[in-house]
Formats: C-alpha cells, structure tokens, sequence
C-alpha cells in the first residue's frame, strides 16, 4: 500500500502517529513516501526522519518502507506564487508535485492529522480506471464552496490518487499553474476541485470529520466550527491528548497514543 504525506520538521510527530495508526489496522507492507522542500522561512523535515520512522513501522512488518523525496527543485521552478500567503503553508501544495517524481501510479494521500481506523484496502484497492481522484465530500466546503448547485466539492485530506491518469490529463500541472497566479482561499484543495474532471466521491467513513463513529475508516482531525456557547472555530490535532479529552471529549485514540508513547521518544503528554 502507497501512502504519501507532506510537510515541513513540525509535521514529523503527525506524520509518526499517522504512520503507526495505519501499521496497526493494515496486513500488507506499506511504502510510505514522505514530500519535503527547503522553502523560506521553514525547516524541512529531516533525512533522520525516514529511517527512523522505519524503524519503528517494522516492529509490525520488516517488509514496511519510508522513502524521504526533497522536492526542493520541481517546487522552486514552478511556484505557487500567488498562494505562498496564505493561512496554510506552501507544503500542503507539495502533492501537486507528485506528477513529477517516482512514485507508483497509486499513491493515498494523507493529510498527517489523518488516523487510520479500520483496514482501508478496499477503499485503497478499488478500480480506478478513468479516474484522476477519489475523495469524500467536505464537511463545511460541499456548501461553502460548491459548483452551481453540485455539492461535491472534495476534502484533500484524503485522495486516493490515480497519478498516470494525473499525468495523462495535466492535472497538477493545471492545479501548479492555477496556484502561480491565482489566490484561493483554500489553495491546493480549491484548486483540485476547480481542475479535477474525472472524480469519484467516497462515502463519509472514508474520511470523516465530525467521527469518529462505528464505521470511521479514516478520521481526519481538522478544524470543526462549534456554535456554543459562542461561534468559533476548534482545531484539535489527534496528538494533543489534553485538548483530545478536555475539549472534544474524544478518547477513541487512547490506545494508539500509548502505543506511540511506548515506541518513540516522546511522552504522552508531550505528543
């Protein structure tokens, strides 16, 4: 199973947890594929990373791989100019590179607050014949930033990607271009759903935000809006174990956040 992840050195504990959750529900070997770049104002993550995330993966399976990519060079020859501003970091652009290096023309993309649930082989295995992606639908996005009244507008916290059909209908490379010169809102996820011809929607469990719940797939932990006592805005990272119990009451990770205590270098409060 192809897995990708991106980010910069703060995304490396999201990146380890997001790993083993999957190494805990998944029977075949994972090859995880890591996207990293030097950019301006931020530290790439480390080559200590790979192996040492290894390592750890193959206390459940030798056959289990990291392979750490520097997209440094593709990255700095096409920009997204118009988008290195925004309220994201310019490495959750870094999958729109993909294209561009060896990596196997299946390839899950992962967002590093995603935790893996429930074996996703299915999801993973299905056929992807004329297909350039497939994802769920966004929780907020699918009436925020829908098309006409289409209410697919896709979460890219979760994309199994087709990258030959990528490469064959010039996605990212339309998405890199869309992103040079115009400013989106959401940039790297705006993009895809503007771009992107040749879609299959999954259905909620493959990447539920508002989980978990009895047939969570894949939760991804990204920001949710709470309307009491006053509106605002809750981000909460699986990692976070005080804000995980105190404020979104979630305890359903408990036992992988042991695990991952047991097996790396941090403690449980300091995930």
């Amino acid at each position: 199973m192809n897995i990708l992840f991106c980010g910069d050195a703060r995304a490396e504990t999201g990146i380890a947890l997001a790993s083993l959750a999957l190494a805990r529900q998944v029977n075949t070997p994972l090859h995880i594929y890591l996207l990293t770049a030097s950019i301006q104002g931020f530290t790439p993550l480390s080559p200590a990373v790979a192996p040492r995330l290894e390592a750890m993966l193959r206390r459940f399976n030798a056959e289990h791989r990291v392979t750490l990519l520097d997209v440094t060079e593709p990255f700095n020859e096409a920009p997204p100019t118009a988008n290195l501003a925004t309220r994201f970091t310019p490495y959750c652009m870094l999958r729109l590179y993909a294209d561009l290096l060896p990596l196997p023309d299946r390839l899950l993309y992962l967002d590093f607050d995603v935790v893996c649930m429930k074996d996703p082989a299915a999801f993973y295995q299905q056929d992807l014949t004329e297909l350039e992606v497939v994802g769920t639908l966004d929780h907020y996005g699918k009436w925020f930033f829908r098309r006409g009244w289409h209410l697919h507008y896709l979460n890219s916290g979760v994309l199994l990607l087709n990258l030959a059909e990528i490469r064959r209908t010039g996605l990212f490379a339309r998405c890199r271009q869309a992103l040079a010169t115009k400013r989106y809102f959401m940039p790297d996820q705006s993009a895809l759903n503007n771009l992107a011809q040749h879609v299959r929607l999954a259905p909620r469990r493959a990447n539920d935000q508002h989980g978990p719940h009895a047939d969570t797939v894949f939760m991804h932990y990204s920001t949710r809006l709470h309307f009491w006592p006053w509106f605002h805005p809750v981000t909460v990272k699986p990692w976070d174990v005080a804000a995980m119990h105190e404020t979104l009451h979630d305890h359903s990770q408990d036992a992988l956040l042991a695990d991952f205590a047991a097996l790396t270098n941090y403690t449980k409060e300091g995930l």
